[in-house]
């Protein structure tokens, strides 16, 4: 068994986010449906969370749907809902002990009222947890994320004009207001695009892409990713600021 030696201390980006793209492309290069595909990206879900877990990450987001994601053909959205399904059953005992937080970013108002449900149970459920919050961006696009903070500001502040709206009165409203921004996003599948995702919260992130498909997405490679990360010079647009990595 090969042993993963992760960096430790301040090199290690305490939010990651990643895009899991590659599970269509993956069954399609084995000739099997792409419902199995999907079913093998699920998978790697849980290797993952571990792999954080134990290099010391606190905050680990997925893209798990997007807000056009609803444009894909009904088979394969129904396969999708399906395994949200099948995850939220099968895996809340495992975070409950392991010490993981659910959330779930996103309008989940357009899923079916069982995902709803099981989706609230999951995160009263882990809501004490404290090693590592796992957040599932669900029906989640950037843009909407922006739209509705400002929306949500304007319900709290009726009759303050828009133009009252700062950076820091804004943060609250967004739906990972109680995460810090990523240091590290990773795109798997070989694209080199964010596609939508954390729009807001990425201003700053490093960017990783990596050809691997989400299913051949080891804790090699994301070993590889953070590695990177630990070389990276974060400026964030000045000369003379630099993070703690």
């Amino acid at each position: 068994m090969t042993v993963i030696k992760f960096p430790a201390g301040p090199k290690v980006p305490q939010h990651v986010a990643i895009i899991m793209d590659g599970n269509r492309r993956w069954a399609q290069q084995r000739g099997l449906p792409k419902t199995v595909g999907h079913a093998r990206g699920a998978q790697r879900v849980r290797g993952t969370v571990m792999a954080c877990k134990e290099m010391g990450v606190r905050h680990l987001t997925l893209f798990a749907f997007s807000t056009e994601n609803w444009q894909r053909p009904q088979e394969e959205v129904s396969s999708l809902m399906g395994l949200f399904v099948h995850y939220l059953e099968k895996e809340v005992e495992s975070m409950l002990q392991g010490g993981v937080r659910l959330m779930v970013a996103g309008d989940t108002s357009r899923f079916d009222n069982r995902l709803q449900a099981l989706m609230k149970f999951a995160q009263e459920k882990t809501a004490h947890n404290r090693r590592l919050t796992l957040t599932i961006a669900a029906n989640y696009g950037g843009r909407w994320d922006m739209l509705q903070a400002v929306q949500r500001w304007q319900e709290a502040h009726p009759g303050t004009p828009v133009s009252e709206l700062s950076e820091e009165a804004l943060k609250p409203h967004l739906s990972l207001a109680y995460a810090p921004d990523p240091e590290l996003l990773i795109r798997t599948g070989g694209e080199s695009r964010i596609s939508n995702f954390m729009l807001w919260q990425s201003a700053y992130t490093e960017l990783y892409f990596t050809p691997a498909l989400w299913p051949d997405f080891t804790s090699q490679v994301l070993e590889e990713a953070v590695d990177w990360y630990a070389k990276r010079d974060r400026r964030f647009g000045s000369e003379t600021q630099r993070s703690a990595s």
